[in-house]
């Protein structure tokens, strides 16, 4: 049960992501969803480096958005890249 509720939040944190930067992505309905579960990850290692979590709490909300849209960030700019050497 945890699986699904993970993928439900990170459709909802991907999507959130996606309608607060937003631009073409050329990303589809999965890669909304691992964005969103990744960007929880990221900001729960970051929240766990800097010292705001401990050790087996998860990020916020909030942070996990911030996450996502950190690599939604980042995913374009690979993706703009590999596009000009096509």
């Amino acid at each position: 049960m945890q699986i699904i509720g993970a993928i439900i939040i990170g459709l909802i944190v991907g999507i959130i992501a996606k309608f607060l930067m937003p631009g073409r992505d050329p990303g589809g309905f999965i890669i909304t969803i691992l964005i969103g579960i990744a960007g929880s990850v990221v900001a729960t290692m970051a929240g766990r480096a800097i010292g705001w979590y401990a050790e087996g709490e998860a990020a916020g909300f909030i942070a996990s958005i911030l996450g996502a849209m950190f690599l939604l960030w980042v995913y374009r700019m690979v993706t703009r890249r590999s596009g000009r050497r096509s």
